[in-house]
């Protein structure tokens, strides 16, 4: 990836964007001189899209606060961006709605349509950035900012004010709305054949109080016994998250975790009959559900990249075989709940983070709007997930385009 490039990328009103960025630190490859050379220009010159790309490349270089205020200042200069891999001639311009913060901030449109022949400009929203009168020309608005505390206020704006949008919107900031956690767990949780634990949200102190034995552990429904689960709110990709086996855990957790606010919820052993936890990463598309990855571990918390599969072909080949099969198995398994689960949610493109219990429900642990999908596994290692992602990606585009008329 050559800086060279950027000066005529970027004065001709473009970004590189999150996609090839994304993929070049997911293999290996250093972005601090792409980010250096971003820095010199950005003294020469206050370019927006300059600054957009470099607040990415310092965000994925894990230098988060710095990486937000550059955003915050390519934001006051221009809130509508166009990606430089949008082809000229595009089956589709789609208009996507982000709001500024980090990376789990919104969906990641652009792994889901790299070397697409749909064309991607970006519009930020927020409670600094309205929603132009005029805004560019687009044949699909797509809402892809995610649920959380801070984004509520400008979900909740932008489903009063898309009400007469004029062209299709694809994910109403409404649905979005439905995936917070709590109230995602009220929606799901009474569904056949779904266990989708009770959430409860707590402050600092209750948990405090907790570990110190000053409030008996059935004062917070979710979690009634040792052990539960405690997690930062809004905290994604298990930051923050353990499971708590005794009140002695909770001060030690509390001691390195700065948050106000924390998700409690009950503990489910999910293990399988050979000991070994598997979850896995579904998108849902217009009611179909597709498998994106699957991750088998000796831990209970199993998280993007499963490190433990790279080394062990007898799992990798596990997920090949469902990867082949998904439809056939896992899809007609779970056919009932995966179709309660779309009636409720009225979103054209979500993702759910599940497993199976023992007793064969579907454990649901995240339903989101912004959950990352992508192709970048390393096809030498896993040479079966290409063709599996192409089959995710065409019908993302095929949604985008049903979605469009």
């Amino acid at each position: 990836m050559n800086s060279s490039v950027s000066p005529l990328l970027h004065d001709a009103g473009s970004i590189l964007g999150l996609a090839p960025l994304l993929k070049a630190a997911f293999t290996g490859t250093d972005l601090t001189p792409l980010a250096n050379g971003w820095i010199e220009l950005a003294r020469q010159r206050r370019n927006a899209n300059t600054l957009l790309d470099l607040s990415l490349a310092l965000e994925l270089l894990r230098h988060r606060e710095p990486a937000l205020a550059i955003q915050s200042d390519a934001l006051k200069i221009a809130q509508h961006f166009r990606l430089a891999s949008s082809p000229a001639k595009a089956a589709l311009r789609v208009l996507v709605l982000k709001t500024p913060g980090d990376l789990s901030a919104n969906t990641p449109i652009e792994c889901l349509l790299e070397d697409s022949d749909i064309a991607i400009e970006l519009l930020y929203v927020g409670p600094a950035l309205p929603l132009p009168e005029a805004p560019p020309e687009h044949d699909l608005l797509f809402v892809a900012i995610a649920e959380s505390n801070e984004n509520r206020p400008v979900l909740e704006d932008l489903q009063r004010k898309l009400v007469f949008w004029p062209r299709p919107i694809l994910n109403a900031p409404s649905e979005i709305l439905k995936l917070e956690r709590g109230r995602s767990c009220e929606i799901l949780s009474l569904v056949p054949n779904i266990v989708m634990p009770h959430t409860d949200q707590v402050d600092r102190a209750t948990l405090r109080q907790l570990a110190h034995g000053e409030l008996p552990i059935d004062v917070v429904p979710a979690a009634r016994e040792f052990p539960f689960i405690v997690r930062p709110i809004d905290a994604h990709a298990g930051r923050g998250l353990i499971k708590a086996e005794s009140p002695d855990e909770l001060l030690p957790y509390l001691e390195h975790r700065p948050e106000s606010s924390f998700f409690i919820s009950r503990f489910i052993d999910y293990s399988s009959a050979d000991h070994l936890f598997r979850k896995y990463r579904i998108v849902m598309m217009h009611g179909q559900p597709f498998l994106c990855h699957m991750g088998i571990s000796d831990h209970w918390m199993v998280h993007y990249p499963y490190s433990e599969m790279i080394p062990s072909a007898a799992r990798r080949l596990e997920e090949e075989q469902l990867m082949d099969a998904f439809n056939e198995i896992f899809a007609q398994r779970h056919q009932a709940a995966l179709a309660a689960i779309h009636q409720k949610i009225q979103l054209d493109y979500f993702g759910l983070d599940c497993a199976e219990s023992i007793d064969g429900d579907l454990v649901i642990f995240e339903v989101a709007s912004a959950m990352l999908v992508h192709a970048m596994d390393d096809p030498a290692i896993f040479p079966y997930k290409a063709v599996q992602m192409r089959k995710v990606f065409d019908a993302f585009r095929n949604t985008l385009c049903r979605c469009s008329h």
